[in-house]
């Protein structure tokens, strides 16, 4: 196959954004919908973020667990097909949840009242034939993901690290009450259910030519089962408590950096196991996804290391990591033909020749982000301290390789429209000149010109793959972009799409298969 027939499009958009009508999207009707949209306007990519339960903050990328799937999406519809609800349990659901965007906060007192329902229902018909083999090949990290749920549960959402030490060091969990055991089965349930549904959609997906990328954030919250039951393979004192913590340096995204919080992994603990967690972690993940979006690549290379208690990430320092050694061991797991299709490095922010030898020593594609892409004519200094012409830059489309993945913005970018008028009109000038639209833009509600002219830009680029928000499709506004890095707030990760805005940029969708085609993607 030439590179030109592999070159394809697609669309990022996380399931909690699928149409839907209990609090979120979910894996019903709604997600199906998606996937035919897709396939009706000629794109065969639907990127996502992570699948994981969402932690403090409602972050996809700090999660209770890398393994387990989030509840939030399971289908109450399906539920009820099964018999696990009834018509008259979904009418107790609050309308008012399904109007606007996603509250969590209300989410976790409504779903979970009606998924403990379904598991009381499950408990007294028998037991799917999947059930048991489920549990058995999941036990590696559901037995610990669901007893640590269940133990968070009895103590109303304690962080871990606060448990008396018996618990918050598993000295002895074998005195655990029948309630604790009970709620343990509730979760082993909700990820039976979320697994059985989550891979009937991807197969759906998969039949009808769409790939799903998934995401891997590279660091796991501290308040996790993963660190909870794997204590030696982080950095953390005797008692539990984290030494270091991960975040970024000052960057395009912060002025003070951002810090994740989230513990230092213990390499050489890691190694003297050649790696087992990491690699059963992104095998789990490669049976729910085609492709995995591994998310700040460069800590694989370095990672920022910042004192445990610090205010901000400015204070901090690189410290290496056994990237080489880490994707040598799972290329021997996997083999070198499917690492290689497996993975996408997210190389954004400070990447030096180190990140790049390493990327490159396993041929991941990395990412072009338009917005980065200096308009103005001018030089610019790369992470080396070289300089350049701006018209060498990486980011603009004519300078994309092909073994690159490009996109006007990810999640965590302002979208097109919110971009543009961010911008002071001399900057928005340059932006015009460079795609050729000779008037200033007046932004309209469908098909504007500037949309179009970027999505054309990146289609007719050598990237192997384009992929598009689906708000900067629609043309949408800044109140509907998914996250802004460093804040925690209510309406990071919220927003919605429904069927009357589908129905409304029809003719957006429309005009995206009309570049795909002509681009021959």
């Amino acid at each position: 196959m030439s590179n030109k027939q592999e070159k394809c499009s697609g669309i990022l958009m996380h399931p909690t954004s699928f149409p839907g009508k209990y609090g979120c999207g979910d894996l019903g009707k709604g997600a199906y919908q998606m996937i035919d949209l897709l396939k009706k306007y000629g794109q065969k990519i639907l990127q996502i973020l992570p699948l994981n339960p969402t932690g403090y903050g409602d972050s996809p990328y700090s999660s209770f667990s890398a393994f387990a799937g989030t509840p939030y999406i399971i289908s109450f519809d399906i539920l009820a097909d099964k018999g696990y609800l009834t018509k008259d349990d979904l009418k107790l659901y609050p309308k008012e949840l399904n109007n606007g965007n996603v509250n969590y906060g209300w989410m976790y007192i409504e779903n979970f009242k009606m998924l403990r329902r379904a598991f009381e229902n499950f408990k007294k018909m028998p037991k799917p034939a999947t059930y048991d083999k489920f549990c058995e090949e999941n036990g590696y990290w559901l037995n610990d993901y669901a007893l640590f749920m269940a133990i968070k549960d009895s103590k109303g959402g304690q962080s871990w690290d606060l448990w008396e030490p018996e618990l918050r060091l598993r000295k002895d969990l074998t005195k655990l009450s029948d309630k604790i055991k009970d709620d343990a089965e509730f979760y082993k349930f909700l990820q039976f259910e979320f697994d059985d549904q989550w891979m009937k959609f991807r197969k759906y997906a998969n039949d009808n030519g769409i790939r799903i990328i998934g995401d891997a954030p590279i660091f796991v919250a501290y308040d996790s089962a993963d660190v909870w039951s794997n204590q030696e393979l982080f950095k953390l004192d005797p008692e539990g408590k984290p030494s270091v913590v991960t975040g970024v340096p000052p960057d395009y995204f912060s002025a003070t950096g951002q810090l994740w919080g989230s513990p230092h992994y213990n390499w050489d603990k890691m190694k003297q196991t050649d790696f087992a967690w990491w690699k059963k972690r992104l095998k789990h993940l490669l049976r729910q996804v085609d492709t995995i979006r591994i998310d700040h690549f460069r800590g694989f290379e370095a990672a920022w290391e910042v004192k445990f208690g610090s205010e901000n990430a400015i204070n901090g320092q690189w410290v290496k990591a056994p990237g080489m050694e880490l994707f040598e061991s799972i290329k021997k797991e996997l083999g070198e033909d499917k690492l290689k299709t497996s993975i996408i490095a997210e190389d954004l922010g400070i990447i030096t020749k180190e990140v790049r030898k390493l990327r490159d020593a396993f041929d991941f594609p990395g990412m072009r982000i338009f917005e980065f892409a200096p308009f103005a004519k001018g030089k610019f200094t790369d992470d080396d301290g070289v300089v350049h012409d701006n018209s060498e830059a990486p980011y603009l489309p004519e300078n994309y390789v092909y073994n690159s993945v490009a996109y006007p913005g990810t999640h965590d970018n302002d979208v097109i429209h919110g971009w543009f008028f961010a911008m002071n009109g001399i900057q928005q000038r340059q932006v015009l000149d460079y795609l050729g639209i000779a008037e200033n833009v007046a932004w309209k509600p469908s098909c504007n010109e500037l949309t179009l002219k970027i999505e054309e830009k990146l289609m007719k680029s050598d990237a192997k793959w384009t992929i598009f928000m689906i708000q900067d499709v629609m043309g949408l506004t800044s109140e509907t972009k998914i996250n802004t890095p460093g804040t925690c707030g209510i309406h990071n990760w919220s927003w919605r799409v429904t069927d009357k805005l589908l129905k409304e940029h029809t003719a957006d969708f429309e005009k995206l298969a009309e570049l795909t085609k002509a681009s021959g993607r």
